[in-house]
């Protein structure tokens, strides 16, 4: 009891022991540890703990003495309890980063005795303990101990050899943990001493042990074995070859750790090892598999005769001996390794592994058909086409070629799986059904013609008494993807058998069964009767069964949450697909709806369940709760829970949309009064659905609209002229505003709305600055035009009206630029010809002394003209030849007109836009050029076959101007949607990539620009041409001494590196590789000019810190092994201080970089085992011990916890 009180203090922060009494503790404490009573010994121990950290450095060493002396004892219960007592000590000691160093003394005490006592190697348990406390300090403080390293690596080599094979064992965990933190000398050391033992190969039971320990190695320090490979692998594959199995199985968990750990320097082994491994994972030498088919009828005679011909012959074999299983599994994770790491094999795979796998789904011992089937999976995996944006441009390439390869394997697939579905075996049944879940996942709909094969085998694991819950949620999930994946139709023949087992899951007590089995129904509902194609199934017999299931679970109240909203969403499929079945059921259920709107837990689901039920063409009556039901919607509109309003003005929308005769108008009110609140800017997406709910009552119940308060309408009009609005939802007000002059409700005519939407600019006083911020004169004139389109009277006057303002001298420029922009959006959609001042109003405001007037007239003009190009074309064309002065604005109305116009319609002048642009394409001022190269670019669109070539012809041109404004050309073909130009492009995208070694360096840069928007746009179009483009690219990213010069500002100098803009465009293309072309870097030469990167400018350095924080998640291994050489800039960005006298800029960009270097860290710290890397644990601490450093990394920290993804900036 006394020790037990002993205990309660010391762990108090409280206590301070003084000398005297520490030295008394700690020497009674340690007599306890020889107590005869084993509870007594216990309690002391965990003493130990606590008090390593309130007493002195030397009361610490004794103790340690103590213990290690104990350790040696003979009395067996006496060395336990100090082995036991030194790990406590070992995991209580300070670590390094605190920089104390009583943590390192201690060490080395402990080290130099246990070093000492496992080379005695008198008492195996004492060796085992020794061993197993040097592989914890190691683990743990590996740095601290490194003068130690090599006694300790000349204690542990020997113990590889020791006659107990447990001895062997811990030596190979403690030298894995050793090679994490020791130098280079040491390791070499090591490996040099393996492979001498590995050619010597005195007996097998050492090599075995030796390949064992390189696995370790490679599994713990990959980045560091890579080099040593070219030498281990021979080796390892002469010995796969030896009659052994456990050595046969001992060299391919080497070869996966290589696989995984040393993928590049693997790479030119990988065709002998997946040699090896196809031959071995059929190697079962004591079992013959050959004439199966014909044996399986004898096979069931067999089994009912009992087992008498299960005698062996020879008494020396029986099956328990045969290891060959350990062989088959290791080489089957091996193969998983290999798939799962080079995706650039696929169609090998496909050619020479699929196929050996499908014939070993037959594989009679349990744990290696399931790693069989993980290999299998993970082929399927790799070959999901990737479904993102970036590829969509690739189809029809390289993806599909190993689909159509899986699409042939298929029906031996399933001949060698549905079988197996009826086996007893639950473990090998639930992998058949992962299988076939990802395999349906891969391919939808190649399963359409094995449905009858599969069925027996799903009906069987959930009728089956025996199957396991886990089983059948299994085949019900299975069961799921399948109904997602195929037809309807091939399910029907099927749904009589299918129906029971499905149903009386539901019933099921276990709730995530019954939960599975909700989500099934609600898909057999959708398959048994498609709403969207005429069937000609006969729903009727099984109704009863589906409603009363779902019924009954959808009433229960005292379920899981999960199968009451999974209940709620099955029955709305029922009702929406098979309400006309329901008929005096109908009423009951929609009110169990009502009580479920509501409950505050199930009121969303019940929401989008309603919704479903709503959109049914079968016309479901709801009359019955919509009386109750509309006022309980319209108050969840005030609701704090963003997904709630968004469903509910969802299911709104479609109630009024389909139900509006049976609306009262108090209802459609009670949600009128709702709505000013959810317009507004602070959430757009919410703004939205409520415009267009709004804009469904003006068609649907324009009645309704006369009630529309003025609040509704000035928070529109706030909307309108808030400078965040944009695309959807300014679209759902444009549309809103259209049907609502249409229904010509008093107060709400055409006058009066543009009264409202142009009131702010035109009240500005006279020519005060513009209050509205740009945007919101768009958005108004886009509102203005969609007005003016809906009501065509009054459109030729407002257009006058627009040009008297433009003349009116008193106009502010505000009240221009409006004019302009709005004549601008109806100029578009209708013909303005009738204005005749049009053309010389435009052409005076040209001149106008306001930046925002030009370019407001620049636009109308180029928007006029694409609605009515014969009137304006000509024109246009002809100011261009003949106005120098206002060029650069033309050229942007010409840019417009091309944007927006139809192909046929520019067809007949494109030859004189295209010899008007190439007069200006050596035009010497920058912003010119780059207009004139958008023009070429987007008109090359209009008829790719002919302009594309003369694009080409012009990269021979003498002047790097034209060459640059040609490539800034193809630069704007490039775009992220699929263009007829792609296929002519593909072909010659090399000719204008060659400009990147262009003599000019600007020419390079727009090469650079050029390439950047291909790879983020449209990899496709490069990505098999990186093997020679790459090198030019590296070789961009290199500073270049020429370029830099040295400008005197009075008596300052100030260096200029003209070369600055290049590389930042280079590390910016291969920032964009990153996302797109992954699989075709070689990622270590990338590091290598990541890694100059992070020396080189502010800008650069900005750009690559991102880089690595991508990196460490896209490829954590590669950036492990290069650790050392990563981590060095990002200290030395962390640490530095700027000079006193600065000005407040340089401070601002400091601290920039030092977050931006300490996100990369973060990002870094994120890699599994990173810690186990000496750099980055030392840089680690240095971080905590460092109070500004450690506060901006936990200030990142909370930053990316508040951030709902990784950071992946975009580059454009």
């Amino acid at each position: 009891m006394a020790t037990n009180d002993l205990m309660m203090e010391l762990q108090k922060d409280s206590i301070k022991l003084d000398e005297d009494s520490e030295k008394k503790v700690v020497k009674m404490l340690l007599k306890l540890l020889e107590d005869k009573n084993g509870e007594v010994q216990n309690l002391a121990v965990k003493c130990l703990g606590p008090l390593v950290s309130k007493v002195k450095e030397y009361q610490v060493e004794t103790i340690v003495d103590s213990l290690c002396t104990n350790m040696l004892s003979d009395k067996e219960q006496l060395r336990d309890i100090s082995s036991i007592g030194l790990k406590t000590v070992i995991s209580e000691l300070p670590p390094a980063s605190t920089g104390s160093t009583m943590t390192a003394n201690v060490c080395k005490k402990i080290t130099a005795q246990l070093t000492g006592a496992i080379g005695k190697q008198e008492d195996v348990s004492v060796q085992l303990e020794a061993l197993d406390i040097l592989s914890d300090m190691l683990s743990r403080l590996g740095g601290m101990l490194y003068t130690f390293h090599s006694s300790i690596l000349n204690c542990l080599l020997p113990q590889l050899r020791s006659p107990r094979l447990a001895v062997r064992k811990r030596a190979i965990i403690a030298l894995g943990y050793l090679v994490l933190t020791c130098n280079g000398n040491i390791f070499s050391e090591l490996m040099e001493h393996l492979l001498a033992e590995l050619k010597r190969n005195e007996s097998t039971s050492t090599t075995r042990t030796y390949i064992q320990c390189i696995a370790g190695i490679s599994r713990q320090a990959g980045h560091r074995t890579g080099e040593y490979l070219e030498k281990i692998i021979p080796l390892v594959v002469r010995y796969c070859n030896v009659e052994d199995d456990e050595l046969r199985e001992y060299c391919f968990q080497a070869f996966e750790s290589f696989v995984r750990r040393c993928p590049k320097e693997i790479g030119p082994h990988i065709p002998s090892v997946m040699g090896l491994c196809l031959k071995y994972i059929t190697y079962d030498p004591n079992y013959n598999y050959d004439n199966e088919e014909e044996e399986e009828e004898e096979e069931m005679m067999e089994t009912e005769n009992g087992e008498d011909e299960e005698q062996e012959s020879d008494d020396e074999y029986s099956d328990d001996d045969d290891i060959s299983w350990k062989v088959r599994r290791s080489a089957a994770k091996c193969l998983e390794a290999i798939v799962s790491t080079r995706h650039d094999l696929l169609q090998d795979f496909y050619k020479t592994l699929s196929p050996v796998l499908i014939g070993r789904f037959k594989e009679r011992e349990e744990n290696v058909k399931a790693d069989i089937f993980c290999a299998y999976i993970a082929l399927l995996k790799q070959t999901l086409p990737i479904q993102s944006w970036l590829h969509a441009s690739d189809a029809g390439g390289k993806e599909e070629i190993p689909l159509t390869m899986l699409q042939n394997q298929v029906p031996n697939i399933i001949k060698a799986l549905h079988k197996q579905l009826k086996e007893k075996s639950i473990k090998s049944r639930q992998g058949c059904f992962s299988l076939l879940t990802e395999l349906a996942n891969v391919l939808p709909g190649c399963l359409a013609d094995h449905i009858p094969a599969l069925m027996p085998g799903i009906i069987f694991s959930l009728a089956d008494k025996s199957s396991s819950s886990n089983m059948r949620i299994d085949t019900l999930s299975f069961l799921h993807v399948l109904l997602c994946n195929h037809q309807p139709e091939v399910f029907h023949p099927h749904i009589k058998a299918l129906l029971p087992p499905v149903v009386s899951c539901i019933g099921d007590p276990f709730y995530k069964i019954t939960s599975e089995a909700l989500l099934v129904t609600q898909q057999l509902v959708k398959v048994i009767r498609p709403l969207d194609k005429s069937c000609t199934f006969d729903v009727k017999p099984f109704v009863k069964d589906l409603f009363s299931g779902t019924l009954k679970r959808l009433k229960a109240a005292d379920i899981d949450q999960e199968v009451k909203e999974r209940a709620i969403s099955c029955m709305g499929q029922i009702v929406c697909n098979l309400g006309d079945h329901l008929s005096g059921d109908l009423p009951p259920t929609l009110k169990i709806f009502l009580e479920r709107l509501k409950n505050e837990i199930t009121r969303l689901t019940t929401v989008k369940a309603l919704t479903l039920i709503a959109s049914s063409p079968l016309k479901i009556d709801l009359r019955p709760i919509l009386g109750e039901g509309f006022p309980i919607l319209a108050s969840f509109l005030r609701k704090n829970q963003r997904a709630l309003k968004l469903s509910t003005l969802t299911a709104l929308d479609i109630l009024i949309k389909n139900y509006s005769d049976s609306l009262k108008p108090a209802m459609v009110e009670s949600v009128l009064t709702e709505l000013p609140a959810l317009i507004s800017e602070n959430d757009l997406h919410v703004s939205q659905v409520a415009i267009v709910f709004l804009t469904t009552l003006a068609k649907v119940y324009p009645s309704s609209l006369s009630k529309i308060s003025g609040s509704v309408l000035s928070e529109l009009f706030q909307l309108v002229h808030s400078p965040l609005l944009q695309g959807g939802a300014l679209n759902a007000i444009i549309d809103f505003f259209q049907a609502l002059v249409i229904t010509k409700t008093a107060n709400m005519g055409y006058a009066e709305l543009m009264k409202q939407l142009t009131s702010p600019i035109h009240s500005s006083p006279g020519g005060a600055s513009v209050t509205l911020h740009k945007q919101a004169y768009y958005s108004v004139a886009k509102c203005v035009a969609a007005l003016s389109s809906a009501c065509p009277k009054e459109a030729t006057r407002v257009a006058s009206q627009f040009i008297q303002d433009v003349k009116n001298p008193k106009s502010s420029a505000a009240v221009k630029m409006l004019a302009f922009l709005s004549l601008a959006e109806m100029g578009r959609t209708m013909n303005l010809s009738a204005q005749k001042e049009l053309k010389t109003v435009i052409l005076e405001a040209f001149a106008s002394p306001s930046e925002e007037v030009k370019s407001a007239a620049s636009y109308a003009l180029g928007n006029i003209s694409a609605g009515n190009l014969k009137e304006y074309l000509p024109f246009m064309l002809k100011e261009i030849g003949s106005q120098p002065k206002r060029q650069y604005l033309l050229l942007h109305s010409l840019k417009e007109v091309i944007s927006s116009s139809p192909a046929d319609g520019l067809k007949p002048y494109v030859e004189d836009i295209w010899a008007l642009l190439f007069n200006h394409c050596e035009c010497t001022e920058e912003g010119t050029r780059n207009v004139v190269a958008e023009c070429l670019g987007k008109l090359a669109l209009v008829n790719p076959s002919q302009l594309l070539p003369r694009l080409k012809k012009q990269l021979s041109s003498g002047s790097p101007h034209a060459r640059s404004t040609v490539v800034t050309a193809i630069k704007f073909t490039i775009s992220d949607q699929p263009q007829p130009i792609d296929v002519l492009l593909k072909g010659c995208i090399g000719d204008f990539l060659k400009t990147l070694q262009d003599p000019d360096l600007n020419v390079r840069r727009v090469a650079l620009a050029m390439f950047n928007s291909a790879a983020h746009n449209k990899p496709s179009l490069i990505r098999d041409m990186l093997n020679t483009i790459l090198p030019h690219l590296y070789n961009e990213t290199k500073i270049r001494r020429e370029l830099i010069r040295e400008v005197e500002m009075g008596p300052f100098k100030h260096t200029v590196d003209d070369g600055l803009d290049v590389r930042k465009a280079a590390f910016e293309c291969m920032y964009s590789l990153l996302e797109s072309c992954l699989d075709r870097l070689d990622i270590y030469e990338y590091l290598n000019h990541v890694e100059d990167g992070l020396k080189d400018h502010y800008d650069i350095r900005m750009l690559t810190f991102i880089m690595l924080a991508r990196l460490s998640t896209l490829c954590p291994n590669a950036v492990l092994q290069r650790l050392e050489r990563l981590i060095e800039p990002l200290r030395a960005t962390c640490s530095t201080k700027v000079k006193a006298g600065s000005v407040k800029q340089e401070f601002e960009k400091q601290d920039e970089l030092k977050r931006s270097a300490m996100r990369a860290v973060a990002a870094l710290l994120t890699i599994p085992e990173v810690e186990k890397s000496p750099v980055m644990a030392e840089f680690a601490s240095q971080i905590r011990a460092n109070p500004e450093m450690a506060s901006l990394y936990e200030s990142i920290q909370k930053d990316s916890a508040s951030l709902p993804t990784t950071e992946s900036m975009d580059m454009n």
